[in-house]
């Protein structure tokens, strides 16, 4: 029968009954003084796997059925849920014996599926007309949509998703928009560009960057000073900024004096100038995101030999002790006001106040007191 023969053919060629060869395929319940044998060659069940039943799960299901197998333990062979199968028999099985029939239930199933219905636009030529003379006037679709609402709040057929009118001037085979349409969208675009996926992002710096998932392990728990984390605080109408580091293990605060802009050459030369003053036990890493202003990062570390780890876009937390002292330093530096008037030597003193001031997740040590303990411990 596995070649495609029937019962009949099989049984024929072996030479034993219809019924026997019946017997010996699906196995016999207990009848009388028969006792319940199971059946020859156990069916296994098919390896297909997807949203809905495959033909030759519905196969093993009659099978199984036929062998008096319940729906729970069919459920656990085919790896699907008990209510899966049955709700399966109950919907194809023969609606006058009962019988469940793989190939007909397989016909019952694709006969139900859902089939592809015409466009909405296309349906109703008044609202086609409406979105057209709307898009005529520049009007944009989420706009188009929102008035449709408002019109027709009792007409379900004239309100379509702001999605659909896109669906509808930019998917070819559509139709149901005039091409020529897309001209009046403010972005003028023949062609819809779809979004970029985070892992098909183009590199944003020419050198390359070091994720901070490559930070060495040090750095994570903070048991070594040296390693940094940095910033810039912006000024009034983004024209004034300031240059903030902060040490990980003691939270040491020093403040960068930028007042010839925040450009990458400028911002590459003012944190060298402040990493270099410092001692060799002081400069392990820093730790940045990925703003324009750090696209000179690799010239940077050629001249401090400090390299530069660069934070996942849109994580704020990864540089948590920055953010934190940012938060701290509006004290000093109000949003909306110009940074500009600030000298080096009052962002020292801003800096000094920071790390005299005792912190509770130091104990209640003051950065500066951390620091120096640290320092005399390594030394």
């Amino acid at each position: 029968m596995r070649q495609g023969l029937s019962n009949e053919q099989a049984c024929r060629i072996v030479g034993v009954n219809p019924k026997t060869g019946r017997r010996w395929r699906n196995g016999r319940n207990a009848t009388g003084k028969d006792k319940a044998a199971p059946p020859a060659h156990a069916v296994e069940p098919p390896h297909v796997r997807g949203r809905y039943l495959s033909g030759d799960e519905r196969i093993c299901i009659a099978d199984r059925l036929g062998e008096g197998a319940s729906v729970r333990l069919i459920a656990a062979e085919l790896g699907r849920a008990p209510s899966t199968i049955s709700r399966e028999v109950r919907r194809n099985a023969h609606p006058g014996s009962g019988a469940y029939r793989p190939h007909a239930a397989q016909a019952r199933a694709d006969a139900r599926r859902a089939r592809r219905r015409g466009g909405k636009l296309a349906a109703c030529p008044e609202l086609r007309g409406a979105v057209q003379a709307w898009l005529m006037l520049e009007w944009s679709p989420e706009q188009i949509s929102r008035s449709l609402r408002r019109q027709f709040p009792d007409r379900p057929e004239m309100q379509v998703s702001h999605e659909t009118i896109y669906q509808a001037l930019y998917v070819q085979g559509r139709g149901e928009l005039r091409r020529e349409l897309t001209r009046a969208l403010r972005t003028g675009r023949a062609v819809r560009r779809p979004r970029r996926r985070p892992d098909q992002r183009q590199p944003r710096f020419t050198a390359p960057m070091v994720s901070i998932s490559e930070r060495p392990a040090e750095a994570d728990d903070r048991a070594v000073p040296g390693h940094w984390e940095g910033d810039l605080i912006i000024g009034k109408d983004q024209k004034s900024q300031i240059g903030t580091l902060v040490e990980r293990a003691t939270r040491y605060v020093l403040l960068v004096h930028l007042p010839a802009g925040r450009d990458a050459a400028t911002v590459r030369d003012a944190l060298a100038a402040t990493i270099t003053a410092l001692p060799a036990a002081l400069k392990r890493s820093l730790t940045w995101d990925q703003g324009s202003e750090m696209e000179l990062h690799h010239q940077f570390t050629m001249a401090t030999d400090m390299p530069v780890y660069f934070c996942d876009p849109h994580s704020p937390w990864q540089r948590g002790s920055n953010e934190n002292t940012n938060g701290l330093l509006r004290q000093y530096f109000p949003k909306g006001t110009d940074l500009s008037p600030h000298s080096p030597e009052h962002l020292a003193q801003i800096a000094a106040r920071l790390n005299d001031r005792p912190r509770k997740t130091l104990g209640w040590e003051t950065p500066a007191e951390r620091l120096a303990k640290l320092l005399a411990t390594a030394s």
